[in-house]
């Protein structure tokens, strides 16, 4: 398995362990509900650094970005941050990722552990088209950089701290700055977030990874910072409504099917993989949808289990599922057949062969701070 650099901290620390993406990844410190109730309440610090880099640039990068793209990297400006999804050609979705503009000729991507070989080969052949090669103007940093999340309602005040010559509260969301940060020059501060509690990215090289570890703690002590394992951050993530990767999305599941339109721009003339079935399903509707539930009844939804009506025939199935430590009560997602996606709509989640009552809500279960 692969480690991060801050893996030694997480070992020294009494982390529980697991293979993530190939990567031997912290799941939890204190507990799930502790982890999740500090990111919420005052700070805590994801080790991230498993997630893709992919360096896009020259005088075509916004070509193939537009290209390869839901979204519509044109509308972007220096220091601004995209969500974006790659069409895979057959309706699916190779990976959602985030597009960083450095400039009109540089590009940064940050794509999923789990994704960044398929990612990096769906680029370089679609780069072909725009002359863009690998190791040139597509380069995969993915194993030189180090990223921590600082995520909560005190983690900018906390990072502030580490960043004399920015002015942190000045960066709007979706964006960031490249700064110094912990003396380290040329880092990127960005506030994008998977958690709807507030808080940035910090992004170094591997060899700066220690320095930015001990004195990123040193400036939250007082703050009461925490280490959060990859446990919470699913269960944080789950209450946004935000997707996850394959357990949401994946090479089957269309961005309009998932409720990402917002991230599909059709209009204009761009040419984009998968533009006329994605236009299509925006203009007559699809089949099934990315829906939130919570239950009604006692129980804890589980990925894989499968979704009724209320007769007991099934309409769709759970992608993902938790018992909510914010609410206290079972929240999930799923798709279902777009008769039963309407809020309010009665539902159940089967679970070990019984139905669990449930009904369709608007996400996200908790409101974003």
């Amino acid at each position: 398995m692969k480690t991060t650099p801050f893996t030694p901290y997480h070992i020294r620390n009494g982390a529980r362990m697991a293979e993530f993406a190939s990567y031997d990844m912290p799941i939890e410190f204190t507990g799930i509900n502790d982890e999740h109730t500090a990111v919420r309440a005052r700070a805590g610090v994801f080790d991230v650094s498993h997630m893709g880099e992919i360096w896009v640039k020259g005088p075509r990068a916004l070509d193939l970005l537009r290209y390869v793209g839901s979204n519509d990297a044109a509308s972007l400006y220096d220091g601004k941050i995209q969500y974006s999804c790659l069409p895979n050609g057959r309706g699916g979705i190779v990976d959602d990722i985030l597009v960083y503009r450095i400039d009109a000729e540089t590009y940064l991507l940050v794509v999923n552990a789990a994704n960044v070989e398929k990612d990096w080969n769906h680029l370089v052949a679609a780069g072909e088209r725009f002359g863009l090669r690998p190791g040139r103007e597509l380069y995969n940093a993915s194993d030189e950089i180090a990223q921590l999340a600082v995520q909560g309602p005190l983690a900018m005040r906390i990072v502030q701290r580490l960043c004399p010559a920015a002015d942190l509260g000045k960066l709007a969301y979706y964006t960031f700055v490249k700064t110094e940060v912990a003396g380290i020059a040329d880092a990127i501060v960005s506030v994008t977030g998977y958690t709807g509690a507030g808080g940035c990215e910090i992004y170094v090289a591997n060899e700066d990874a220690p320095r930015l570890w001990e004195a990123l703690w040193q400036a939250g002590e007082r703050d009461g910072l925490q280490n959060i394992g990859l446990g919470a951050r699913d269960t944080l993530r789950l209450e946004m409504g935000y997707c996850l990767y394959g357990n949401d999305i994946d090479d089957t599941t269309s961005p309009v099917e998932a409720g990402l339109g917002w991230i599909t721009k059709t209009g204009g003339d761009r040419d984009f993989i998968d533009r006329p079935l994605l236009e299509r399903q925006k203009r007559e509707g699809v089949s099934r949808r990315l829906v939130g539930f919570e239950l009604t009844e006692r129980g804890v939804p589980r990925h894989g289990y499968r979704l009724s009506d209320a007769e007991g025939r099934a309409i769709g199935s759970v992608t993902s599922g938790t018992m909510s430590p914010t609410l206290k009560k079972g929240i999930g997602m799923g798709y279902v057949e777009t008769a039963y996606a309407e809020p309010g709509t009665p539902i159940a989640v089967v679970i070990r062969e019984k139905p669990v009552a449930a009904r369709i809500v608007k996400l996200p279960f908790i409101p974003n701070r």
